[in-house]
């Protein structure tokens, strides 16, 4: 069974919510984060990303920045630029980009479920990146960002939330990238205690995007419970900030992958290995490969086409099959060294929603020497491998479009 609990969330004022509405932290570098935030002293990348209010050379990790997030947040509350709920609830979030439209259940979930496994996870997460939130996370006192979440379809969850969409909503704009948000808010009683009989005959969620915040949550509410003598198992720290959406609404884009050279091989031999494993096929445009097992390769000015040869594929091995492990574990490992992609410092990942022209750009920079653009995984392939607590690539899947900060937030104490 799954746990769901409403909350009181910290949000900001009807007319300050288009200001607040920030992009996830770990969607942009510093510099953009910086460039996002100018003249927007409302943006919540100041509490999200709060190095962009420290000097460039400050080190991201640094002590003064997990303090700077704090102060930033305190500063929001007392100016009014966020203002605690009276009533807990539960929100309803939709986005729309284009002919997309995914309208999720912001919760707060369980740690307990994390922990034990009933909110299944498909990717490792990376120590120093789980350390960085947990510091954040704890030292700012809340969760300040929802975790991704998607659930297994129920015809009554999705009744009860169209029929709040059916009423005035909260808030209702349009960010600079052209995707609609749409809020309301759940306060009737029996509606919040009827969707937590409901979820609770779900029996697992998955982690669509946000495993780090996940791990993050569970470790401080460790930190928190060995802290407090009287811990229950009721305070707020015990559950996490979430959005639940459908499997039926989801978007997943590619997530591609560029590395920073050849490995020693040079051109000739490189093109000749990956041919042992791949049709090799020149393109004069752009490869935005349109089914499984197919790639698009870039490399010194020239696209091609890498369609993966005969019994190249076991399809009996559900991890091995999927397209990131096909290209990790035929070309990446074996032919440029890129054993271990969560660590390797020569491998990046370039999210889907930038375009096969950011794979171009960083390669005809000459800060990367070849570039791969995927096939997006599939909900069903993520589904099928979380149910057998088996674990995807780093890096395989990416959500469309990104739930947007500082509309929501939950306090921890």
């Amino acid at each position: 069974m799954a746990i769901i609990r409403p909350f009181r969330a910290l949000r900001p004022p009807k007319k300050l919510a288009h200001k607040l509405a920030a992009l996830p932290y770990d969607v942009m570098s510093v510099e953009e984060a910086r460039a996002m935030a100018a003249g927007n002293p409302d943006s919540f990348l100041h509490v999200s990303r709060p190095e962009i209010d420290l000097a460039p050379d400050m080190d991201p990790h640094a002590e003064q920045v997990y303090v700077q997030g704090r102060l930033n947040l305190d500063a929001f509350i007392q100016r009014g630029a966020l203002v605690q709920d009276r009533q807990e609830s539960f929100y309803v979030y939709r986005q729309r980009m284009g002919a997309i439209t995914q309208t999720g259940l912001v919760v707060c979930a369980s740690v307990d479920d994390y922990q034990s496994g009933v909110i299944k996870k498909h990717e490792h997460t990376r120590p120093d990146k789980e350390d960085d939130r947990v510091r954040h996370i704890d030292l700012l006192d809340a969760n300040d960002e929802p975790v991704f979440y998607l659930s297994r379809s129920c015809g009554e969850v999705e009744g009860i939330i169209e029929g709040i969409t059916n009423g005035t909503a909260e808030y209702d704009f349009t960010s600079d990238d052209g995707v609609a948000h749409t809020l309301w808010t759940i306060t009737d009683q029996a509606l919040i205690r009827r969707l937590i009989e409901l979820f609770a005959a779900i029996p697992r969620l998955y982690v669509a995007d946000g495993h780090h915040r996940s791990a993050a949550a569970g470790r401080v509410r460790e930190l928190r419970r060995e802290r407090n003598a009287d811990h229950t198992g009721q305070e707020e720290y015990n559950s996490f900030l979430t959005v639940i959406f459908p499997e039926n609404q989801l978007n997943i884009m590619p997530y591609n992958r560029v590395v920073k050279n050849l490995n020693a091989n040079s051109v000739a031999e490189f093109i000749s290995r990956v041919e042992a494993v791949f049709e090799l096929v020149p393109s004069p445009t752009p490869v935005a490969p349109a089914s499984r097992h197919n790639f698009g390769m870039y490399l010194e000015g020239q696209w091609y086409h890498l369609h993966t040869r005969e019994g190249v594929v076991n399809e009996a091995d559900t991890v091995g099959r999927l397209d990131v492990s096909i290209l990790q574990n035929r070309l990446l490992s074996p032919v440029l060294g890129i054993h271990n992609p969560r660590t390797d410092k020569r491998i990046h990942f370039v999210g889907g929603i930038r375009g096969n022209d950011e794979l171009a750009k960083l390669v005809d920079s000459g800060e990367y020497a070849v570039a791969f653009s995927l096939f997006p995984t599939s909900i069903r392939e993520l589904i099928e491998l979380a149910d057998q607590d088996q674990i995807m690539p780093p890096k395989s899947t990416w959500f469309e479009p990104k739930l947007r900060s500082g509309l929501f937030v939950h306090l921890l104490s």
